[in-house]
Formats: structure tokens, C-alpha cells, sequence
């Protein structure tokens, strides 16, 4: 039996898109970068939990994406879930923020600050932490709170809109066992068509040797 046609072959694992390069994976490792020389830079080294806190949720928004797209390979379930994770982490990160401006009273830049519309235009165009590594050592407190503030906001809703495409593609294509008993099915059924093409040939050709039989026997007779 010849081997069967690309078209012919079914796929149980997802074909993930690329996310390494993804904007809501490249404004998770900046926050946590950042997050890391702010820590050092304006929070007390020993005795102070907000360290540890902010650092842990950082660094869970960032590897629960990674693991959540390495896993989603096989499973679209783990990687919602996981994705979830990686939010709710980022959204703790987020209020840990608000809390520094607020009891130092700082200003969170809103609408109505002159800053707004450039950090926010300035997070929206840069996604990779070396963009933001010359202005670590530069900015102050306040400026840094709010731009991590920013990078909070919008990676939350870059990975809010993965996750309405993860769910709507889980909808239609479901989970692992549902993919392996389509290509257990998709492949029976290829098969069966095979089989089905090659006894036509064969009985195709048993025709022609039939036909060919009797015009050589007609020809000794003759």
C-alpha cells in the first residue's frame, strides 16, 4: 500500500502559533525586569513582604504563559487555565503598584495627568525589556510605578483577547481526545477509501487481462 498523501494525515497535536515574539509575553518579561530593579531600587532589601510579593507575581505572569503555551501543544485546557493563572498574577502585581503610589501619596497618572497619552503611547509602541532597560536606573519612583501600572493594564488585555481566541478555537477543534479520535476516524476513513480505490483498479485490471485473454485466444483460433 503506498504511503498515504500529506492530505491524508491528521495532526493530534496543535500547530501553536508562535509566542515567544508575542506582545503579551514580551510586556510580561519587561514587568518582571522592571519589576525587579524597582524592587531593589525603592523597596527596603530585608523585612519588607511587598518584595517578595511583587517579584513572585512578576515572575508567575511571565512563567505561567510560558507554560501555559508549552503545554498547550497537547492541552488547549491547560493552556486557558494557566493563561488565567498568568493574569490573575499580573493583576495582583498590578494592585501591589497602585498601593506604592497611594500610601506614598504619588499620583497614579489618569487621563488627566500631562504624562498620560505619552506613557501610554511609549508602553503600547515598546514590548521588549531592553526598550525599557536604559530608563531603569533613570526614572523615579512615580514614573516607573505608573509606566509597570501601564505595561499591567495592557498585557492583561492582550492576554484577554488570546484567551477569547483559545476558548472560541477549544469550541471548535475541542481538547486532545477529541482531536485523536478525529484522526483516529479521519485516517480509518483515508484508508478505507484507499482500499476502496485499489480494488476498483483491481478489478479494472482483471477486466483488461480478461478482454486481452480472449483476443489472443481469438487470434490462435483464427
Amino acid at each position: 500500500m503506498n504511503e498515504p498523501s500529506p492530505d491524508k494525515k491528521f495532526q493530534v497535536l496543535r500547530r501553536q502559533r508562535p509566542w515567544r515574539t508575542a506582545y503579551y509575553y514580551l510586556k510580561a518579561d519587561s514587568l518582571y525586569r522592571m519589576t525587579y530593579v524597582f524592587c531593589q531600587r525603592f523597596l527596603p532589601a530585608y523585612g519588607d513582604r511587598t518584595v517578595d510579593q511583587m517579584l513572585q507575581a512578576a515572575r508567575s505572569g511571565k512563567q505561567n504563559i510560558i507554560e501555559g503555551k508549552e503545554d498547550g501543544e497537547t492541552s488547549t485546557e491547560m493552556e486557558i487555565k494557566l493563561l488565567n493563572v498568568a493574569r490573575s498574577s499580573l493583576q495582583e502585581l498590578r494592585e501591589d503598584y497602585r498601593d506604592y503610589l497611594h500610601t506614598r501619596n504619588l499620583p497614579v497618572w489618569d487621563s488627566t495627568h500631562p504624562r498620560y497619552t505619552a506613557m501610554q503611547t511609549f508602553c503600547r509602541n515598546n514590548n521588549k525589556a531592553e526598550d525599557y532597560e536604559p530608563y531603569l536606573k533613570k526614572w523615579d519612583d512615580e514614573e516607573m510605578a505608573n509606566t509597570a501600572l501601564t505595561l499591567c493594564y495592557q498585557t492583561d488585555n492582550l492576554l484577554h483577547n488570546e484567551l477569547k481566541r483559545l476558548e472560541a478555537d477549544f469550541v471548535k477543534e475541542g481538547g486532545i481526545k477529541e482531536r485523536m479520535h478525529a484522526a483516529r476516524t479521519g485516517y480509518r476513513k483515508a484508508e478505507m477509501e484507499e482500499l476502496a480505490a485499489l480494488r476498483q483498479e483491481v478489478a479494472r485490471l482483471r477486466a483488461e487481462n480478461e478482454q486481452l485473454r480472449k483476443m489472443i485466444e481469438g487470434y490462435r483460433g483464427g
